[in-house]
């Protein structure tokens, strides 16, 4: 287990050399200088994620130290059993905070063992929460390198037309300086201006509408799961005039930017812990005991997986359909929003297998309304019409 987890690059590089954790915890918006920022996104584009403790740093060699990098997700989960392995006690099934303290500082630990969810504290940190967590801070740092690399091939376009326009600028006040230029010269420039304005003002337009949208709006980053008319899909790359997203089917999308800031935009990723319904029927000759005894058993599921579920669902009785059904709702929120949407599929799952047990176990069913069906015809109990290939089924 490493002592103090760091953001590092390799030996050779002399742009940067290192950021602690207790160097990130003082910073924020409001004292971070360019100096520190500048850093920070040279630690994103230019490291990789490392569980290398600086002490043993100037030991390994640099063929050694590309082992320690985690480059995948399956890298980040054998990364977290390793850190498991080392830090729990012989025999146990979870990190507790004793077992952090032998590495951290008291405050230190604590705050790490609080980034799992507050049950943590008494209950300990077990192997797949700690693979879930290492391999959601890989996939967030992955994200955000993405974002970076997109943004700043961004900037370096607009950088590019700006400069062309300054230089157009500075060529035009040159010739007023030095009086090289005639008026007869600029009326014919003029007169060429408004030509080109004709043509292109719409792309100026276009191109102005797309910068306020990527640069101040804003909405999204790469690599977050985002809802457009209806659709989600994964933002893939971001450029000046356009976004390109990916679709669940893996197609490629590709939208205007000028189109995309007249549509309203769902972002998971930036969301907060989000809710769940499901809905469900019962009869309504249940008893209530039976009733009050599904609530107390579900409630006590979904406050035993703390690690998935926020506590205390809402259970109530929404309405009564054809007098012979009731129809209930469970109200529970996750500890997690919607920007990994299989785990939020997985989690749910979960709860619905445990729900048919309860429903089962309590012989809690749902019964269709009996229907009276009237016969005014029989026929013959007797009767030589057969089907056609019964006779060649008998020979």
């Amino acid at each position: 287990m490493v002592g103090k987890t760091e953001v590092t690059v390799p030996k050779n590089s002399d742009k940067y050399n290192g950021i602690r954790i207790d160097q990130l915890h003082r910073l924020n918006q409001n004292n971070i200088s360019a100096w520190n920022m500048n850093r920070m996104m040279n630690a994103i584009n230019t490291s990789m994620l490392t569980t290398v403790d600086e002490q043993f740093q100037d030991a390994i060699s640099d063929e050694d130290e590309t082992f320690m990098h985690i480059t995948s997700d399956n890298e980040a989960k054998v990364a977290a059993k390793k850190i498991f392995c080392n830090v729990v006690e012989p025999r146990s099934k979870y990190i507790y905070l004793e077992d952090l303290m032998r590495f951290f500082p008291e405050d230190e630990a604590l705050k790490m063992i609080r980034l799992f969810d507050e049950a943590s504290e008494t209950k300990g940190i077990s192997k797949q929460a700690l693979k879930n967590w290492v391999v959601n801070v890989f996939r967030e740092r992955r994200a955000l390198a993405l974002s970076l690399k997109d943004t700043k091939t961004a900037v370096d376009k607009l950088h590019q037309m700006l400069n062309a326009v300054v230089g157009i600028v500075i060529i035009v006040i040159s010739l007023l300086i030095l009086k090289v230029a005639t008026s007869q010269f600029f009326i014919f420039l003029s007169s060429q201006l408004v030509l080109v304005a004709f043509v292109f003002g719409n792309t100026c337009k276009t191109m102005f509408e797309a910068i306020i949208f990527l640069f101040i709006v804003h909405p999204f980053d790469v690599g977050d799961r985002c809802e457009i008319d209806g659709v989600q899909m994964i933002v893939e790359e971001m450029n000046i005039l356009t976004t390109i997203f990916l679709r669940y089917d893996n197609q490629k999308i590709s939208y205007p930017n000028s189109v995309l800031s007249t549509m309203p935009i769902a972002n998971y990723n930036r969301s907060p812990d989000m809710g769940e319904a499901i809905d469900f029927c019962i009869h309504v000759s249940t008893p209530a005991e039976k009733v009050a005894k599904m609530k107390e058993m579900i409630t006590s599921y979904v406050e035993k997986k703390s690690s998935h579920w926020q506590p205390r669902p809402v259970i109530v009785v929404r309405d009564v359909e054809d007098l012979n059904r009731l129809k209930m709702s469970i109200w529970l929120s996750h500890r997690m929003n919607f920007q990994d949407m299989g785990e939020r599929w997985k989690r749910r799952a979960l709860l619905m297998e445990e729900m048919i047990k309860i429903f089962k176990d309590l012989d809690i069913e749902y019964r269709m309304l009996p229907l009276d069906i009237n016969v005014r015809y029989m026929p013959e109990l007797t009767s030589n019409r057969f089907p056609s290939n019964w006779a060649a089924c008998a020979t």
